[in-house]
């Protein structure tokens, strides 16, 4: 187990509640929007920063990655451009979540909805180093398609 601290930022709606399991073996935790002021409108192709309402204080050596609900995508083609976003282990502003809707359809995002989900996940850096060359491979610089399309 992992320990994330987390803070209401200045005006939140903590009634929310913190970000929760919803099955015992869920790997994300949810995450909803806190939006007091009242919803927000995404159009067709529209995307938007919406506030989780929490700052969070991530252990050294781990991330949260945040990634898209898979009901959201399927039923109204909700998604996050970015994804999965990552939250690093030193940032403590306000958590946002940048929604796109890539429907066909206005979606409506309300206060208290649930818009994504959290995983943390370990991180480990890497050194960097130049090479004058690199190791041969079956592969080679064969990209985009180049291993086949089944």
């Amino acid at each position: 187990m992992v320990n994330i601290l987390l803070r209401w930022a200045e005006g939140a709606d903590e009634a929310l509640g913190l970000p929760a399991y919803e099955t015992e073996q869920a790997a994300g935790a949810d995450l909803r929007a806190n939006l007091p002021d009242g919803p927000v409108t995404l159009p067709p192709a529209g995307r938007a920063l919406i506030s989780t309402g929490l700052h969070m204080a991530i252990p050294r050596g781990f991330e949260v990655q945040i990634r898209p609900r898979s009901g959201l995508a399927l039923k109204h083609g909700l998604t996050l451009p970015n994804s999965p976003g990552t939250i690093d282990a030193d940032y403590r502003g306000v958590v946002g979540v940048i929604l796109l809707n890539a429907g066909t359809e206005a979606f409506e995002v309300t206060h208290g909805m649930r818009i994504a989900q959290m995983v943390v996940a370990p991180v480990v850096q890497a050194v960097f180093t130049h090479a004058a060359d690199l190791d041969d491979t079956a592969r080679g610089s064969g990209g985009f398609g180049s291993t086949g399309v089944d």
